[in-house]
């Protein structure tokens, strides 16, 4: 039996004649993929069935579905340029660089949908995977896979740790004097600890 397309999900064929209207109606049915399916059983496919455009459209328009995830949390910084930024450069000070680069991340982002992500997390189940996924799927794991020498998923649960904390203290508890320390202060007290779990030898 067929099922008929609803009127809230109505499932075109074809471009749509904006090419506005197509990159907003992505990121509104991957964000509802995303909530229902998580990253990992979110696909493009389903995605551009729910916006009601080709798949290539995803491709298009954001370039693949980690950058769509990514738009969708309406994040101001580019996964692939944090994540370059990272590993190039001396191996010695990654960790320094990767707070670095969540620091500016989380910075920019404040007042947007991350940060209310981020204050969503202690209670709602689906807000709690998203993030997990953010930071893990399209920013740590491939970190890890790039540096880490062993035992990846570990080393990267160890940072998540780390990372998300800041983001908690300095963001939604605001509490001091992590809340205001400059970038600097912070990255010298736990960039060494950040470097240590991804790259030293593990207990």
């Amino acid at each position: 039996m067929t099922t008929e397309p609803t009127a809230r999900e109505p499932r075109r064929r074809g471009r749509r004649t904006s090419g506005e209207d197509t990159r907003e109606a992505l990121l509104s049915a991957a964000r509802r993929e995303f909530n229902e399916r998580g990253y990992d059983g979110a696909t493009v496919r389903r995605i551009a069935e729910r916006a009601g455009v080709d798949p290539a459209m995803v491709n298009h328009w954001f370039g693949g579905k980690g950058a769509l995830f990514t738009a969708s949390l309406e994040v101001p910084v580019d996964p692939t340029v944090l994540i370059a930024g990272v590993v190039d450069g001396d191996p010695e000070r990654i960790g320094e660089r990767l707070v670095g680069g969540f620091l500016q991340a989380w910075d920019a982002a404040a007042g947007g949908p991350l940060i209310t992500l981020l204050r969503s997390v202690a209670g709602h189940p689906a807000a709690a995977r998203m993030m997990r996924e953010f930071v893990t799927s399209t920013i740590l794991g491939p970190v890890a896979a790039a540096v880490a020498p062993d035992r990846q998923a570990e080393r990267m649960s160890l940072v998540a740790a780390q990372m998300i904390g800041i983001g908690l203290i300095r963001y939604v508890m605001e509490l001091e004097p992590m809340a205001s320390s400059d970038h600097a202060s912070i990255v010298a007290a736990v960039g060494p600890t950040v470097q240590r779990y991804l790259t030293a030898p593990l207990p």
